[in-house]
């Protein structure tokens, strides 16, 4: 893969892109750890400086002491907390950071931290968003950046399309550089692309907004497809790969009790694979609020299941914010005589916020100001809506 011209500038610029003189060796660290520095007769005494210098509890220090048990002296600890103290990472940020990695207090903060944090500004980023990467990714601390590093942003920004999309990920996500492109990436992407005939473009449409679908297990992702067959969902099809996402968000469990929950409702074969093909996402609701859902649209709204079925989108709508307060609206000013215009219930539940206070509520809120109140109730902010009159009239 050729690499793009700002990470490869990157590299190249960053003295730590040279193997030898990047990896973090036991060696090395037991040699430099035993030159300077007073040293310490407790073989423990990194216990009590992570509870002193980190504002560990003594149970976590005892924990997070065992990777330093062969230091000697606090010279490269101290070293490396004031590095990051400098960098603004602050005593909650550094905590997070030793808890998933402690050997980073073994670091030379010159030959390895702070390349590391050039890196990152070379690529781009801000001191903030640096210290967000650093504290969510704090794996980068141990990798190498010509080997590991580089190539895993370059195979996340072709699969995601953008430099922003990967950066915006990296920032915020635990896990986004811990998992092996060899043993994990590439091979969920060759099963999707080769063996199920998924094209690679559908893919990357489901990994910029859920990076982790294509870094799970080989077989866990073999394990999914074969759940999504068995609801009967073509792989050709154009939502497959969002029951997937879907299926993969959720417990087995859960989805199998919301299909014998949807099928407990008289829905055919063909009208259940109708619903989940249009609403994949449906499958991902709990057993108890898609029950609940199905209820009110049933018994309040007074739609039949095959209704439902064919427009199983209301059932990915917030009841509380949006499904019962504009069926109270409507129902409101049916009984009032006002509402002389008619439409599926559907369609005004589709309507955006605006639309629907403004073609709906604001038109009516002198002769009923209940509307109002029931608006207010689901969340609404009144203030934020103006009604135009020449526009929706009573």
């Amino acid at each position: 893969m050729r690499r793009s011209a700002p990470y490869s500038a990157a590299v190249a610029s960053c003295p730590c892109s040279k193997p030898a003189a990047f990896e973090i060796s036991s060696s090395s660290v037991d040699a430099a750890a035993a030159v300077g520095g007073a040293k310490s007769p407790d073989p423990h005494f990194m216990v009590e400086y992570l509870v002193n210098s980190c504002g560990f509890s003594p149970s976590e220090a005892a924990k997070f002491s065992k990777p330093l048990a062969h230091l000697r002296s606090t010279e490269k600890p101290d070293a490396v907390l004031n590095f990051m103290r400098s960098q603004g990472l602050d005593g909650a940020g550094i905590r997070k950071v030793i808890s998933s990695r402690p050997n980073c207090l073994c670091c030379n903060v010159e030959a390895n931290l702070a390349p590391r944090f050039q890196f990152l500004r070379d690529l781009g980023l801000s001191e903030s968003d640096i210290v967000d990467a650093i504290q969510n990714n704090s794996a980068i601390l141990g990798l190498n950046i010509h080997r590991s590093f580089v190539p895993k942003l370059e195979m996340w920004e072709r699969l995601m399309g953008s430099r922003e999309h990967v950066l915006r990920h990296f920032k915020k996500t635990t896990w986004f550089f811990s998992h092996s492109v060899e043993k994990r990436i590439h091979p969920n992407l060759k099963f999707l692309t080769d063996e199920c005939g998924i094209p690679e473009e559908r893919v990357s449409m489901i990994v910029k907004s859920y990076p982790h679908f294509i870094a799970q297990k080989p077989e866990s992702l073999r394990a999914l497809i074969a759940r999504a067959d068995e609801l009967g969902i073509p792989r050709h099809s154009q939502m497959f790969m969002c029951l997937l996402r879907s299926l993969h968000r959720v417990s087995k469990e859960t989805v199998e009790a919301n299909v014998e929950l949807l099928r407990s409702f008289r829905w055919s074969e063909s009208e259940f694979l109708s619903a989940v093909k249009q609403s994949p996402n449906l499958l991902s609701l709990s057993p108890e609020l898609l029950r609940r859902k199905m209820e009110f649209l049933i018994n309040e709204v007074g739609y039949v299941p095959a209704v439902i079925a064919d427009n199983s989108r209301l059932l990915l709508h917030s009841l509380e914010k949006r499904v019962i307060p504009r069926f109270r609206v409507l129902e409101m000013l049916n009984t009032e005589g006002l509402w002389t215009r008619r439409g599926k219930f559907v369609y005004f539940v589709k309507l955006s916020n605006a639309k629907f206070m403004e073609k709906i509520v604001l038109p009516y809120k002198e002769k009923v100001p209940e509307l109002l109140d029931i608006m207010r109730v689901a969340g609404f902010r009144i203030s934020a809506y103006k009604s135009n009159r020449d526009d929706f009239g009573s």
